[in-house]
């Protein structure tokens, strides 16, 4: 019987035990931002609760019975509601969490009734507000630039393109911190040659979890004939869905709205002038398609640049369409650049023709006079008769 009463008791315990063992937790808390270290335990009467950083005491309570109950933090910054705890809840309040307050906590607490332990891993992060993509060409060369700032810890930058291609993606990523701690990252992916209607894709996640951060972008070039409607070209990536598309036109340095469309009210609004010029398909962009109708385009009002934007929460895709409006009659396949070269070339074709036709015309003509000396020995005769008749007189 003894035997099987240690036993039982052993059990008894254990389970026990087990119960009273919480499970690490991992807290991350935004820097700046005020965060909670959670611990409960079985409510019960004159609690002592403590906390320890590292094994180092950060804060502790003590409730003495009708004695009443005495607070210590090492800082200024830790509390736990007072009023709370005889509810069972211990929670460590950090008015303003940073780098420092990482690491591993624990929580003790000591009632009437028992005692209770908890730990807590505290991570800490500086969260992706925005991500930017942008083309560039300060370099020398077309080159796609990905940036996010005031990050921590350092993101992980990947590329991709849609369609996908087989030639290799070399992008430069750099990351800096600053005397705060938190990463700026600048990366960067020279476009590539030969393949223009390529979609760059930069994807941004943290190492610590949470959503991924897209960016894409699209560049072309469209030429339009004056007074002859134009479609704009503008597709969602097929990561993206049901997403708010913004049209905005450039000509120098001012950018304006020229439409905008609610993915939740599905409503699309176009300010004057631009509503008796634009039209889009409401219907279409439910399903990713953005494209834009130009209507009746004129060269010094509508030649400019071109851009839509779908977005989501962490989603954006960008597509520039710079758009010139020329004469029906000139060739839309060629840029002014083009027409202007060609043109060059045609006036000196046309002058080595006429100076070719020119000489071709004198070379005749003096051998025209030469054959005719040579082939009317008679005439010359009777010239010479002539000249001898007139000097015997």
């Amino acid at each position: 019987m003894s035997a099987i009463h240690t036993w039982a008791c052993f059990l008894l315990w254990v389970g026990l035990a087990a119960q009273e063992k919480t499970p690490d937790v991992s807290v991350k808390c935004i820097i700046s931002e005020a965060c909670v270290l959670p611990c409960s335990f079985p409510p019960g009467g004159d609690e002592m609760v403590e906390w320890f950083k590292q094994d180092a005491l950060v804060y502790k309570f003590e409730r003495n019975g009708s004695d009443g109950s005495k607070e210590r933090s090492d800082q200024n910054q830790l509390s736990v509601s007072t009023l709370h705890i005889s509810t069972g809840n211990a929670s460590l309040i950090l008015k303003r969490s940073g780098f420092k307050d990482r690491g591993a906590y624990r929580c003790h607490v000591q009632t009437s009734g028992g005692q209770h332990d908890a730990k807590v891993i505290l991570k800490v992060e500086a969260p992706i507000r925005g991500l930017f993509l942008e083309l560039s060409r300060l370099s020398g060369y077309e080159e796609l630039k990905c940036s996010v700032r005031d990050v921590y810890p350092a993101p992980r930058v990947t590329w991709d393109t849609e369609p996908p291609t087989y030639e290799a993606l070399r992008p430069v990523t750099r990351m800096h911190a600053d005397r705060t701690g938190l990463f700026t990252v600048d990366s960067r992916l020279k476009r590539l040659k030969g393949n223009p209607a390529l979609n760059y894709i930069c994807k941004v996640s943290a190492p610590y979890g949470g959503p991924m951060w897209t960016a894409s972008l699209k560049v072309r070039e469209i030429r339009g004939a004056e007074g002859k409607d134009l479609t704009l070209p503008c597709s969602a990536p097929s990561y993206m869905d049901n997403a708010a598309l913004h049209w905005t036109f450039s000509s120098g340095e001012e950018t304006s709205t020229i439409l905008s469309y609610d993915s939740r009210s599905k409503h699309i609004s176009s300010p004057p002038p631009w509503d008796s010029y634009v039209e889009l398909d409401a219907y279409k962009v439910t399903f990713g398609e953005g494209s834009l109708r130009l209507m009746d385009p004129k060269p010094l009002e509508h030649s400019g640049s071109y851009t839509c934007e779908f977005s989501l929460q962490h989603s954006k895709h960008t597509e520039h369409n710079d758009v010139t409006i020329g004469d029906p009659s000139e060739p839309k396949t060629h840029t002014s650049k083009e027409s202007s070269y060609w043109w060059v070339l045609g006036v000196v074709a046309a002058l080595l023709v006429l100076a070719v036709a020119a000489m071709w015309a004198f070379f005749k003509f003096r051998g025209k006079r030469t054959k005719s000396r040579n082939n009317n020995p008679d005439e010359e005769t009777e010239l010479n008769r002539v000249k001898d008749a007139a000097a015997a007189q």
